[in-house]
């Protein structure tokens, strides 16, 4: 916490008054500068993964001076705080019973290690008053990315890196979709608001950003497992904010938007119908196997943690265990990967049910940061969700964008939800 000058009694001492204001001072410089910090890295996050991994380090820098530790280890008591670390715990201690190489097991800490800012950002967030600048920024940062997608899509030579999909002007299209997917349910809320308060410039304005990421995943880049997300969110949105009625128009208007999509848009038909093509004959062309590879890719590893079901097969030891399990048959089935594309299998191999208990914990124990009301609240709930939703067919809290997002998500509107139940009125 920010250093409060004590109560003190007797003479004034110029020099000790002098020294507590400084002390404060800096104390706050340091606060600001971490807000910034955490408002870079949301700005940077959609367009690279250096520059995030560049900021964090120097957040940690700046928000470790100013953290009162008596009081954050008091919060390392609630199971939304601990969590994270006990999931670092466990991979750090599964490298010792792991068969996978040195360098896999290595490797394999990184994406869990990030899990463990979430516990920091929560303190921070709670006591900071710029949690939204993070949200806007990232939403900015994202609005940005969807315009310039646009250009991109109608002249490739606009591109920052070479990406394997059209309209996609860095990282790839699996990253893309996730983000434009956030944004538009955490826009999904104000607009419903000003709606209702008749506040019309508002409302359209949210409702024309909703707009521009929609019909990017519509005519330009679209990954199926957002379509997934999406289903699962507007279930999630029209449960917890709309009325039966209401609801009810929500799924006509999005029947009629489907169906204008499906008509309107060549892209989003081959994208969809491409799924029966992966399945029936991605063991003879495995350029086109993304179907089947992951049910190849989940028999392997259900197979697997059917071996070593209680504490797994050690940290970084999916490439070894598809190691064992390729044939000499179809390119696919001998394919060796370190990702089954599903988190929970990811977990399992590794960790077994011990690992499964830990990750289903955690993501429980963050949604109950959620179960308010408020922007801050929303915002945090449906980025766990969509994480859970895609972590059916991606291992998308490990990867290095959909899992900061889900860290920044939960860390900054987590603190946010915090902060505001210790000001509700009892």
């Amino acid at each position: 916490m920010i250093a409060e000058p004590s109560a003190w009694s007797g003479p004034a001492d110029p020099q000790s008054l002098r020294s507590r204001w400084q002390a404060l001072g800096h104390s706050a410089a340091l606060v600001r500068a971490a807000d910034l910090l955490v408002v870079l890295i949301a700005a940077s996050l959609p367009w690279s993964t250096t520059a995030p991994s560049i900021f964090v380090g120097l957040w940690l820098l700046a928000v470790t001076p100013a953290i009162d530790w008596r009081d954050y280890a008091r919060a390392l008591l609630q199971p939304a705080f601990a969590l994270p670390f006990a999931f670092l715990l466990l991979a750090l201690v599964g490298m010792l019973w792991s068969d996978g190489d040195w360098p896999d097991r290595l490797h394999a800490i990184k994406p869990v290690a990030k899990l463990v800012l979430i516990p920091p950002l929560l303190y921070h967030f709670r006591r900071s008053e710029r949690g939204f600048w993070v949200c806007l920024a990232f939403l900015g940062s994202c609005t940005l990315l969807a315009v310039y997608s646009w250009i991109v899509l109608l002249d490739p030579a606009w591109k920052i890196t070479a990406t394997a999909s059209a309209g996609v002007p860095v990282k790839n299209y699996i990253d893309q979709s996730q983000e434009f997917t956030l944004c538009a349910f955490a826009l999904a809320l104000p607009a419903l608001h000003f709606w209702r308060g008749r506040r019309a410039i508002p409302a359209a304005a949210c409702l024309a950003l909703i707009l521009l990421f929609a019909t990017n995943m519509v005519f330009v880049a679209a990954a199926r497992t957002a379509l997934l997300c999406i289903a699962v969110l507007l279930g999630l949105f029209a449960w917890k904010h709309l009325s039966r009625r209401a609801a009810l128009v929500l799924l006509a208007g999005t029947v009629a938007a489907s169906a204008l999509a499906w008509a309107t848009s060549p892209y989003l038909r081959q994208r969809i119908t491409d799924v029966a093509i992966e399945y029936r004959h991605g063991h003879e062309d495995i350029s086109r196997a993304s179907t089947a590879q992951r049910l190849t890719y989940w028999r392997k590893a259900l197979h697997a943690f059917a071996e070593a079901p209680l504490i797994g097969h050690g940290t970084g030891s999916i490439k070894r265990q598809f190691e064992r399990a390729s044939t000499n048959g179809s390119s696919l089935d001998a394919e060796v990967v370190s990702n089954p594309h599903n988190q929970t299998l990811n977990v399992a191999v590794q960790w077994g049910v011990l690992g499964i208990i830990l990750l289903y914990a955690m993501w429980i124990a963050h949604l109950r940061l959620f179960l308010g009301e408020g922007l801050a609240a929303w915002i945090g709930l449906i980025a766990i969700v969509q994480n859970i939703a895609s972590s059916l067919l991606n291992s998308h809290l490990f990867d290095f964008h959909e899992g900061w997002m889900y860290v920044l998500g939960v860390g900054v509107a987590g603190g946010m939800a915090l902060k505001a139940e210790v000001k509700r009125p009892t």
